[in-house]
């Protein structure tokens, strides 16, 4: 089975910075996307950004000029840099990958999350 581990996620004071990452291991015949998704207390899910085997990115607008996804594809790895931490970005961040397992099959894979809290 495919495995994403998260890393990287710690509590720091509100305009600190962190540095999360993200391996994927197992099956994997190619990566299509990876991402980063969040859930703060009493919220749903969302997408923070993501980025396609072609380097696409996507952010949410209220990350976009703070945080900055990249990638490693040899690697199988993602990253994220967070500068200008806000306590609204407080939530635990969750690993996404849509990947191929052979030359036909894929599907979406997710980690079990880093909490990163941000204090004023």
């Amino acid at each position: 089975q495919v495995q994403l581990v998260e890393s990287g996620g710690d509590s720091v004071q509100a305009g600190g910075s962190l540095r999360l990452s993200c391996v994927a291991s197992g099956t994997i015949f190619r990566i299509i996307a990876m991402g980063w998704y969040r859930q703060a207390p009493g919220k749903q899910r969302e997408l923070v950004a993501d980025i396609n085997a072609g380097g696409a990115r996507n952010y949410a607008e209220s990350v976009k000029g703070r945080f900055t996804i990249s990638r490693d594809n040899a690697k199988n790895a993602v990253y994220l840099q967070m500068n200008s931490l806000e306590p609204e970005d407080t939530a635990v961040y969750y690993c996404q990958s849509r990947l191929y397992t052979d030359y036909t099959t894929w599907s979406d894979y997710w980690g079990q999350g880093t909490q990163v809290t941000v204090s004023s």
